[in-house]
């Protein structure tokens, strides 16, 4: 049998268990991850265990004393994800009788976990591209930006370029499928 994977980082690597060979040859990745302050994404199957390997590496990075923030994509409504991300100010809509901050600013200095990203949807992801791009970020109904000082870590149980190849797939075929007039 392999070893396990190492016991150093303390709470980072408390909750990585695993024997397999190619489990162990990422493990070995989380420090040099994890010293870096630049975004990851991590893909895999669902149950594989892509938060705990999220967390090692915010809590064995710089930023480990700083808020954790987790966020599952899937399970917001796409009306409120701009407002749970970025926050909102007060009357930006119906429901919004206070100001209220988002999880970019909780997370502030600290580092967002964005479980499941390829479940949020396309107009979300375009802000959130800005945001990741330069760091700024706009509360929905305001007109001031913001910046923030945030490592954010996604997840997706889809690999990027198979999504893009199944959109642009799906695009094709409805253009075949129109009537032409």
């Amino acid at each position: 049998p392999a070893p396990a994977p190492p016991a150093a980082g303390g709470h980072g690597m408390r909750n990585v268990i695993g024997h397999n060979v190619q489990f162990l040859q990422q493990v070995a990745k989380l420090e040099q991850y994890a010293a870096s302050d630049a975004g990851v994404l991590i893909t895999g199957e669902t149950g594989t265990g892509k938060e705990v390997f999220a967390q090692a590496i915010h809590y064995l990075s710089p930023r480990a004393s700083r808020p954790w923030v987790a966020v599952n994509c899937g399970a917001i409504p796409s009306e409120l994800i701009e407002s749970e991300l970025f926050g909102h100010v007060r009357g930006a809509f119906t429901h919004a009788q206070a100001s209220r901050d988002g999880l970019v600013h909780e997370a502030e200095h600290g580092t967002l976990f964005l479980d499941d990203i390829d479940c949020m949807p396309l107009p979300a992801q375009a802000k959130l591209l800005r945001f990741l791009q330069e760091g700024e970020y706009r509360r929905v109904g305001a007109n001031a930006v913001q910046t923030a000082d945030v490592r954010v870590i996604a997840s997706s149980n889809c690999r990027p370029a198979e999504l893009a190849a199944q959109n642009r797939s799906e695009e094709h075929t409805s253009e075949l499928q129109s009537p032409m007039y």
